[in-house]
């Protein structure tokens, strides 16, 4: 908890009066305990309760102040904003980012590269009846634009089921210069032209329905995988007009998944294989979303209102970014899961992460015994 930002965050409860006539459970208090279900993957509010009851001699320690009971956290998830939890993951992102910076992403590429994609979290519709989907069942989207440099998302917008991926360009302010990667969900000329006059590149996977017209060929290596780098130009009426400027249509066979991928990108720089690089890049969003739904509690909800659905996620995510920023400052080798594994054994514990790691690691190395129980499993 120390490495998190405390001025911030009651910056943005006030932005939001989150505390006003609060007396004895602060927002610091529940996104405490949000965290702890968190780390610790707690199954209900009564789990909650009980194991903060259990450990109520360091609570004070630890920076609660107030009494942690089921009903008490019910309400505030019910009713205090989500956007002050939505606010303060931004605020970690913001601090995250720059520690990430020169993070290794797997291709030669100086520019920023951004994966853009969405998951579906599937919800019950009778208790969920906001989230309808389908006639019978209801979910949200999580949508997420991911930085590559450190999988660290910069930009989550959580909708309902119904919200098709492409309405969320709208939403995304272009960065000069940046790429961004997107399947062939994201396919429309109107929006992908505001990112070429927004000066970014966009790599997305194209449809086998567009109608394009070849303008030129290009020399290409085909013992790389390359097959076609061809300059194109839309014929569709209402495409062309959306989009007037030529595209580069790229052709690419995958040896492992023998599959042949064709892209559509406004770049015209760099080489073929490198956009078919960077496309092979936005596996790694998908990545992120079965990280998070595996080891962070975002597929089942302690409450069912909207409210509380989207106060649960964003506290979750800021538990991904600040797990991600000590891991850097404490300049650690461990992966997220391992230090997420050894905090849910340790909150409460005055180990040094260290040295939990170093008795981790040791571990690994001694024989199995059928009486022995090994606490840190890597």
């Amino acid at each position: 908890m120390d490495h998190l930002p405390r001025y911030e965050f009651q910056k943005c409860v006030s932005r939001y009066r989150g505390d006003y006539q609060q007396k004895s459970f602060s927002c610091w208090d529940q996104f405490l305990t949000m965290v702890f279900a968190q780390l610790t993957y707690r199954e209900s509010l009564r789990d909650i309760e009980a194991c903060l009851h259990s450990m109520s001699g360091k609570l004070y320690h630890m920076g609660f102040r107030g009494k942690v009971a089921r009903s008490t956290l019910a309400d505030a998830n019910e009713l205090r904003d989500w956007r002050i939890y939505a606010e303060f993951a931004q605020v970690l992102i913001r601090i995250a980012r720059p520690l990430y910076a020169r993070y290794p992403i797997g291709v030669d590429l100086d520019q920023s590269l951004y994966a853009l994609d969405s998951t579906t979290i599937d919800l019950c519709l009778s208790l969920f009846p906001w989230a309808k989907f389908r006639k019978h069942k209801a979910a949200v989207k999580m949508h997420t634009l991911l930085d590559l440099h450190g999988n660290i998302p910069t930009f989550i917008r959580i909708t309902d089921g119904q919200v098709h991926d492409v309405n969320i360009l709208d939403e995304i302010l272009p960065e000069a210069g940046a790429f961004y990667v997107m399947d062939r969900g994201y396919i429309d000329f109107e929006r992908l032209y505001t990112f070429a006059l927004c000066s970014a590149f966009f790599v997305v996977r194209t449809k086998e329905n567009i109608l394009l017209q070849r303008r030129y060929s290009h020399p290409v290596d085909k013992s790389t995988g390359v097959r076609s780098d061809h300059t194109v130009i839309l014929t569709a009426i209402e495409s062309a007009k959306a989009y007037p400027d030529a595209l580069r249509r790229i052709s690419y066979f995958d040896a492992e998944t023998e599959k042949r991928l064709k892209f559509l990108t406004n770049n015209f720089a760099l080489p073929a294989l490198t956009i078919a690089q960077i496309y092979k890049c936005r596996w790694q969003v998908e990545l992120f979303f079965k990280w998070i739904k595996q080891h962070l509690r975002i597929k089942a909800f302690y409450g069912t209102s909207e409210n509380a659905v989207k106060t649960q996620i964003w506290i979750a995510v800021s538990v991904y970014v600040l797990v991600a920023i000590v891991r850097k400052r404490l300049e650690l080798d461990a992966s997220l899961y391992q230090i997420l594994q050894i905090l849910s054994l340790t909150l409460f514990e005055k180990v040094p992460i260290l040295q939990a790691l170093e008795s981790s690691d040791s571990q690994e190395h001694l024989p199995v015994d059928s009486n022995q129980l090994i606490l840190f499993d890597s």
